[in-house]
């Protein structure tokens, strides 16, 4: 394995693989990785001749009051996995190299960026967007892979990625949970074991509105009051329905739909989603 921390060498790197016809598949990641990264990983060692893995905890996508600073670090462990899954090349630059002092050029995404995680966390997405720009500058990736449980951060990049011309398929990997629903996050070890057993409501209310739209459920009010009701003892950021492509809100299930939800506990701010498929009448 090779570990990589400048960008110019990564884009060397990069530059010679591609040089000899071999295909690149970047999962972008802020490390203290769990069994949803690995998903991706596995599908990237899968489905390219080379896997390249970025970690990095992106300053620019937290606000001062966020948790940057104690957001979770385990770079030993992370690259101990990834050796044994058969990983080519980590790229974990250093902020400096990424945001040098004089640095004042960012990638601004509208529409798709406004509601959901956008409307409670107006600076994250430009955060997000500059730095997979960056990455995929240095990485040069045929495909990149990401987690549906970010489900509107997925919609920014594919966005971006049109928009700009930029070349890369970006591959979207279902949601990977916990054998009791919880979506696997980075996050999770903040919780304390009250905090753990109350976040359930959120799985626990997305998949019961899921039923309802499988039954036949259409109205967009009707399913977020159902799942407000059932997440209400915790405190909701959001619970939005929108077109699962623009994350604009939508009245009634015409086509294929995101339903959203946000909580903040004393520990963490969580998210899922669901997404719902009326042309095939299933949720996943």
């Amino acid at each position: 394995m090779n570990i990589i921390n400048d960008p110019q060498e990564m884009r060397c790197c990069a530059d010679h693989l591609r040089a000899e016809g071999k295909t690149i598949g970047l999962v972008p990641t802020m490390g203290a990785l769990h069994a949803g990264h690995m998903s991706l990983v596995h599908a990237a060692l899968r489905e390219n001749d080379v896997a390249a893995v970025s970690i990095f905890v992106n300053p620019t996508q937290f606000a001062p009051h966020e948790d940057f600073g104690k957001y979770p670090r385990t770079f030993q462990s992370d690259i101990e996995q990834l050796k044994a899954a058969g990983v080519s090349y980590v790229y974990a630059p250093s902020a400096e190299s990424m945001y040098p002092e004089d640095f004042v050029t960012y990638v601004e995404i509208g529409k798709v960026t406004e509601g959901l995680c956008g409307g409670s966390r107006p600076h994250f997405f430009r955060g997000v967007a500059t730095v997979v720009m960056k990455l995929f500058h240095a990485v040069k990736p045929h495909r990149a892979y990401f987690g549906q449980k970010d489900v509107q951060q997925c919609a920014v990049i594919k966005r971006m990625v049109r928009d700009m011309d930029m070349g890369v398929d970006i591959i979207i990997l279902p949601v990977v949970r916990e054998p009791d629903g919880l979506a696997m996050s980075s996050r999770n070890a903040y919780l304390s074991p009250e905090d753990r057993r109350q976040a359930l409501a959120i799985s626990r209310a997305l998949f019961e509105a899921g039923e309802r739209m499988c039954g036949g459920e259409r109205d967009s009010t009707e399913l977020i009051r159902g799942v407000r009701e059932c997440m209400a003892a915790l405190q909701i950021d959001y619970v939005s329905l929108v077109d699962a492509e623009s994350m604009q809100e939508v009245c009634r299930i015409e086509g294929k739909v995101a339903l959203a939800a946000a909580a903040v506990l004393p520990t963490a701010r969580l998210i899922d989603n669901i997404i719902y498929d009326p042309v095939e009448n299933r949720v996943f």
